[in-house]
């Protein structure tokens, strides 16, 4: 499933750390902002990452889900691609 993973964190060092992990799972669309086409296991590993990684009191990631009907919605102004029209696939 398409999902979009957003994310505000307060520290540097974390913040770098999550992202060079985000990217094991997608694409990197906007600052603090993934694409990502999850299955369950790669969702449950981003989350159990959050959980043992960052600092929630202070730390904030956001997982929306969004279904093929949705992501057909999406509207991109200026540059940039949807996780689905790229030519590959980030494993």
């Amino acid at each position: 499933m398409i999902t979009l993973i957003t994310y505000d964190i307060t520290e540097p060092k974390r913040l770098q750390r999550l992202n060079k992990f985000l990217k094991e799972f997608g694409e990197n669309t906007q600052y603090s902002v993934f694409e990502c086409d999850l299955d369950a296991d790669g969702l449950a590993r981003i989350r159990r990452y959050c959980s043992q990684k960052l600092d929630l009191i202070n730390d904030s990631v956001r997982i929306y889900k969004i279904c093929s009907r949705c992501m057909q919605k999406v509207e991109i102004s200026g540059q940039g691609l949807k996780i689905t029209q790229l030519d590959y696939t980030v494993v």
